[in-house]
């Protein structure tokens, strides 16, 4: 890795880590920001604000970056995602965190595929997967600090700063990526599909709500989810027909004729339901269901934390030398076996073989995570390549959001009736509902496996031999 590529690592380091550490630090103190703001029964779309923005605006920044350079797009969803940041900060209610979340969402829209976009823009063939390692690690060690960093602000200092402490480190990779990342741009006519961005948004936006609502019993009535979905069924079938018919669509679905972006695309939406399944339930089965403290539930999770980089580091090691297909088949294998390991976990089961469990689930996440991104990356040429990337993080984003309504649901059916004022459940109860989610979990881990098995191609992408 020479100075230039040293000084662009540095940058994108930074942006993940703010990305990868918001979700964990605001866990941390959202019973404290409640406790400040009020609104306890707002606090699920603290979180599904910002997962919607992202997911919404992913692929719509992944075209733009085709179209004027990385740099641009990187800087405006860094300085979004900043000024969402100082907002959140000063919020005074929940309704306005709520409303500046979705800005910081449309800016991590931009910062998280950049950053993916930009390794395969700088780096070789043969660095991308080590480079992604790298990368991949900073999630790890996010899960493991987000919560500490998170405590220490609330006990010593407000909540406040979890949204402050972004703002140097965002001016420090916003100044990195202007000076040093060298780009030569086209100078051409160039086109915005502003119909397909508009129609996207609408419809796009009413589904993933719509699914949102779904899980949150009577927030909204069946009329209106009826509604919902009927208006994204609509936007949602202009935009494939404007996108089938402009010159430089949003989303160019000749793309996807490229198998191997297809299955990578197809395993990452099935990627991301099972993680968000994992690290939304998991604790609350330590902690519903052993009854124990909220400090397990965290120490519980850490190991799929320490897993993941670990398998990002050796699918960086093996690549040249196993090919995408065996680690990308062994890392699905090891989250397929950890997830049908979980159907059978029982209220006696010790916490020390959830973390064993937890740990190998990490280190398939590792593997086939980052597999799956050089792949992306390798698929395309450079001006389509931050498309794909967008496309493909905005799948997994989407199977998150898919995921959390889907088996909040399944969860619901079992407890249903069974709270005490809405809060408490029997250990027993939860303990159904969370084996059911278990079960679908470990149905979407063997789908995975067949899908690899059955349709990724043995050979490498067709842009993986260093090109320009």
């Amino acid at each position: 890795m020479d100075r230039y590529q040293r000084n662009i690592t540095i940058a994108l380091l930074i942006a993940t880590f703010l990305a990868a550490i918001e979700v964990t630090v605001i866990s941390t103190a959202m019973p404290v920001i409640t406790r400040d703001l009020g609104g306890l029964d707002l606090i699920s779309w603290v979180y599904a604000i910002y997962l919607l923005t992202y997911a919404v605006m992913t692929p719509i920044f992944g075209k733009l970056a085709d179209l004027f350079g990385r740099k641009k797009i990187f800087i405006t969803g860094a300085s979004l995602f900043l000024l969402g940041s100082i907002l959140c900060g000063f919020s005074q209610s929940m309704e306005q965190l709520i409303f500046y979340r979705a800005i910081q969402g449309v800016g991590a829209g931009a910062l998280l595929p950049m950053s993916f976009t930009i390794v395969g823009d700088v780096f070789k063939y043969e660095q991308r997967a080590k480079v992604q390692a790298i990368i991949g690690s900073i999630w790890g060690i996010a899960g493991i600090f987000g919560p500490l960093v998170g405590g220490f602000f609330v006990d010593f200092l407000t909540w406040h700063w979890i949204f402050f402490i972004n703002i140097p480190f965002g001016l420090v990779a916003m100044f990195l990526i202007g000076k040093f990342l060298k780009e030569n741009i086209e100078k051409q006519k160039r086109s915005i599909d502003y119909g397909g961005a508009v129609t996207f948004i609408i419809g796009m936006g009413a589904l993933l709500y719509a699914l949102l609502s779904i899980e949150n019993e009577g927030s909204l009535s069946t009329t209106m989810l009826f509604g919902l979905f009927g208006i994204a069924l609509v936007f949602l079938s202009v935009f494939v027909i404007i996108q089938l018919k402009v010159r430089e669509p949003m989303v160019p679905f000749h793309l996807f004729k490229n198998r191997h972006l297809l299955i990578a695309n197809v395993s990452g939406l099935i990627l991301g339901a099972i993680l968000i399944g994992l690290t939304a339930f998991m604790p609350l089965w330590v902690q519903g269901v052993l009854l124990l403290a909220a400090t397990s539930s965290g120490l519980t999770l850490i190991p799929m934390s320490i897993g993941w980089p670990l398998g990002s580091f050796l699918s960086g090691r093996f690549i040249l030398g196993l090919g995408t297909k065996v680690i990308s088949l062994t890392g699905v294998i090891l989250i397929a076996m950890g997830t049908f390991t979980l159907t059978f976990i029982t209220s006696s089961t010790p916490n020390v073989l959830l973390i064993i469990i937890m740990f190998f689930i990490g280190l398939g996440f590792g593997l086939a995570m980052t597999i799956f991104t050089v792949i992306v990356q390798s698929s395309v040429d450079w001006s389509n390549r931050g498309t794909a990337s967008s496309s493909n993080a905005f799948l997994r984003t989407l199977g998150q959001t898919l995921g959390i309504a889907v088996l909040g649901m399944v969860l619901n059916q079992h407890i249903g009736g069974h709270t005490n004022n809405g809060t408490n459940v029997a250990p027993e109860i939860l303990a159904g509902g969370l084996h059911s989610i278990f079960v679908i979990l470990a149905i979407l881990g063997l789908i995975l496996v067949v899908i690899v098995i059955g349709f990724l191609p043995k050979e490498q992408p067709d842009y993986s031999k260093n090109e320009s």
